[in-house]
Order: C-alpha cells, then structure tokens, then sequence
C-alpha cells in the first residue's frame, strides 16, 4: 500500500516535472539525456524505426521505443512503469500546451543494479489526424527502500502521418471486392426492374394455343400400305396405326361392298306398263 501510495504522487507530480524540463532545455532539436534532481539515474530514448528527417508515428502501426536506463546510484533500482501522453498546442495562437492523447502504459519488473544499463522496449499506437504534436516519456522507477521517482525519458516533438497506401494491402483488396460487388449488385437489379421492361420479349413455344396448333398441323396421315392385318383367334384383324378391331363380328355384307351394274349405251330400261 506504500508503494502504490507513493505511485500515484510520482504519476500526479508528473506535470510539475515537464514544466521543469522544458525551462531547463534550450535545444529541443538536440537529444540530451533527462535526470532527475533527485534520483542520479539517466534515461536515453531512440526509435529504432525512424527516419532520418525524424520521428514519425504512423496511424495504425505500433512505433517501437528503446529506452536506455543507466543508474549511477550507490543501490539498484527496479523500473516499474513506462508511460507518456501527446500534447498540443490549447488553442489556434496560444502558446500554452494541453493533453491531446495519453498513451497506454506498461508495466515492468526490471532490476538495474548500481553502476549497470540496461534497455527497456516500449511500443505504443496512435490513431489521430495528421499534425506535428509533443511527445513526453517517462519512466518510473523505485529504491530498494520503496521510494518512487518518476525519470522524464523523452520530450520531443514528433510527426503524426498517415501510413502509405499499397494496392496489395488486404483492407483495401477486401473493400474493392466489397465495392464492386454492391455496384454489380445495384446494376442488375436496375436491369431487371427498368431495362428489361423497354423491349418486348419473345413469345417461346410450347406454350397456350401455339403448342395444340403445332401438335394438329404435325400429324402425320397413315398410309394404307402401313397397316397390317393381324391374324387372331377370333378371326383377322386390321391394325391402322395404333388402332386394332376384329372383323369377325362384322356381318359380311357391310364388309363387301356390292358391285355397280354395267348398263349398256344403247339398251332402253323396259317401261312398265300400267295393267288394263
């Protein structure tokens, strides 16, 4: 409970700190490690990941910090918390500063005895519009009697940019695909609902009155030599087609059909005479 007593002091004195930091540096464009009056413990920070021209923070991507402690105190020392905030200006022409963002801090559980360095990595990720703000580190480390001090690591002035556009990057492949799938989407269902409506469609056949005229006009007529006589039990019989009847029923006389009389040109029929 101490301990976290004298945490939560060190993470409220941090402000007063800054300001002292910032009216004893003259050069901000010059790295000059940070010391804490009261602790001789000396903290260096880089970024192994930046440029030249300096330090730029790239929206979405985690930028990587090398903290560098050295401690020149008679005892070891235990870093225990590593954090930092963004600030900009308050208002368009102030000059006095305020909190734009505050960074995640993490937490550590690392000894550096006396006389020794050592290196801490911190990342953080940043999600703000493009603009050149203040970046301030710190770093909080405890005696081996439980006494928190809190160690400025770096206080410069940094670049927000926006990450470079790829053609390959799967976020914009996926909204391609996504984009391109609703405008085919909107254009068919626009054919389908307009378009299709302006022109006349073709009848198809087989369909209503067009498929029983077709089936009546294709018929074909049977041919007397196609049908075949059918000798049964009961007596012959003739098939036309798919049609069969037996004849042996059938009188003979209907089947017959009697012949015509020849009557010569010059004969007169006999008249009949009526009786006296």
């Amino acid at each position: 409970m101490v301990l976290l007593h004298f945490s939560i002091l060190a993470l409220l004195s941090l402000p007063l700190l800054n300001v002292l930091a910032e009216d004893t540096t003259t050069d901000e464009d010059t790295e000059v490690p940070l010391q804490s009056p009261n602790l001789a413990v000396t903290v260096t920070t880089s970024f192994p990941d930046s440029e030249v021209f300096g330090v730029k923070l790239i929206n979405g991507y985690p930028t990587k910090a090398l903290l560098s402690f050295f401690n020149q105190e008679p005892e070891s020392i235990n870093v225990v918390y590593v954090g930092g905030s963004l600030w900009g200006p308050a208002g368009p022409g102030v000059e006095q500063e305020r909190i734009i963002r505050n960074l995640t801090a993490t937490r550590y559980s690392i000894q550096i005895p006396a006389g020794e360095k050592e290196s801490v990595s911190y990342s953080f990720a940043t999600e703000l519009h493009p603009q050149d703000l203040k970046l301030r580190l710190f770093a909080m480390v405890t005696s081996d009697m439980g006494t928190a001090y809190t160690v400025q690591a770096f206080n410069e002035t940094v670049s927000i940019v926006e990450p470079d556009a790829s053609f390959f990057d799967p976020q914009l492949i996926f909204l391609y695909l996504f984009l391109l799938a609703g405008f085919g989407g909107t254009c068919y269902f626009i054919y389908n609902t307009w378009i299709t409506t302006l022109f006349p469609q073709k009848a198809r056949g087989g369909k209503g009155g067009d498929r029983a005229k077709r089936s009546t006009t294709g018929s074909k007529k049977v041919d007397p030599s196609d049908q075949v006589s059918v000798l049964g039990a009961d007596g012959p019989a003739v098939t036309s087609g798919a049609k069969a009847y037996d004849e042996s029923w059938i009188p003979a006389h209907h089947i017959q059909r009697p012949e015509a009389k020849r009557v010569k040109s010059g004969a007169r029929p006999k008249s009949r005479g009526k009786p006296e």
